[in-house]
Parts: structure tokens; sequence; C-alpha cells
């Protein structure tokens, strides 16, 4: 496993990078999807359902880490794999952003009121029909966590500096829907990070650290 890590990232850094992305559509393929344009085209002929995600960075001694979380192995959807804070946009949330407030605040316990919001990826569509609007925040440091049991396992912290890293950033691939299908990986330590999470992780690195 490549544990490589880029240095001089800073918390203040992420947040000038971060302030430039206002979830402008994209017509360019990125993440996953530029492993496997076919199946985009497939995924985004389908009726899509509007989800979000909060990507929360968080300063630490030896600078900024991101907070995932490791999903219950009894949800319908994604079960066991490691993810964002998140989920579906619901008619009661005026934009994407309140809709990535409200998830992390009864996923994780993450008050609203100690997170910034700073950004706004492009969508990303998934393959199980969701666009997902990646929210970029910053959360203060004392933040309490309190995990949702019904639907976290467990949530923990990455540095930056790694995700942002390409060395860390590996391949893989396996057959979906009958098609062989290619994904990004990030393994750190004992946390298995694929799937759409290492996606739309790639994705961040590609728009503001590429």
């Amino acid at each position: 496993m490549s544990v490589g890590t880029v240095s001089n990232l800073t918390l203040n850094d992420w947040r000038i990078r971060a302030k430039a992305e206002t979830g402008t559509p994209e017509t360019e393929h990125l993440g996953d999807h530029a492993l496997n344009p076919d199946i985009r085209d497939l995924i985004l002929q389908q009726k899509l359902r509007d989800a979000a995600v909060l990507i929360t960075a968080v300063e630490r001694d030896g600078g900024p880490n991101i907070i995932l979380t490791q999903r219950t192995d009894t949800l319908r959807s994604h079960s066991g794999q490691v993810a964002f804070p998140g989920g579906r946009i619901d008619a009661t949330d005026h934009s994407p952003e309140a809709a990535a407030l409200r998830e992390a605040h009864e996923e994780i316990g993450l008050e609203p009121s100690s997170v910034d919001v700073v950004g706004r990826m492009p969508d990303y569509a998934s393959g199980s029909g969701y666009r997902i609007a990646p929210v970029l925040a910053i959360a203060d440091p004392k933040s309490e966590i309190v995990i949702n049991p019904e639907e976290v396992a467990a949530v923990f912290e990455v540095p930056l500096s790694f995700l942002m890293n390409p060395l860390n950033h590996k391949t893989e691939s396996r057959v979906w829907n009958g098609k062989q299908r290619h994904y990004w990986v990030m393994p750190y330590r004992d946390c298995h990070i694929w799937g759409v999470t290492a996606g739309i992780i790639r994705t961040l690195y590609e728009r503001l650290y590429a």
C-alpha cells in the first residue's frame, strides 16, 4: 500500500481552492467516469435521484484531515462501504448544501453551526442511480461527533495530504451489469476507500490539486 503524502496542504489553501468551486455543470468526464465513459453515458440516461454529501476538512496538528464514515452493514445502499456523510435531498431541503449539512448532523452529529460551507463540486452521477452534489466545507476542530448507529458503524479521518497524492490512487476492476468496470481505490491503513467515494475524491484531486 502506498503511503505517500503531499506537503504544504493547509486549511487556508483548501478554503481558497474550494471557494473557486461553485457546482457549475461540466461536460468533461472526471473521477472514475474517465475510466468508464460508456458506463457514464448509460448512467446519465437514467432518471437520477438527487443527493448530497459533505466533504469536510478539519484542522489537526499534521494539517487538514477529511472526515469519512463507515456505513453499517444493514443499510440497503452501499452497505459497509466508506462514504462521506450524506444522503438524498428531501423536498424540505432548500439547497444541496442544506441537505448535506442535515445529513451530516443526522449521521454523525455534526452541528451545522460548527461547519462553514466553502464551495461545491459539479454533480457526480453514480452507478446506483444518484446525482450527487459534493459540498465542500470546514468544521470546527472541537466539533463533537455523535454516531447514529443505524446508519454509521464508525467515523474516521484521513489526511488531505494523503488523499490528494496521486501516488495513493490505484485502479481495480470488476464486472458490473455485464461489463468490466474500472474504478479508483485508495487504501488507507485498514480502510478500503473505493467506488463512488474514491471517484469523488479523484475528481476533487483533478479539479483542485492536479
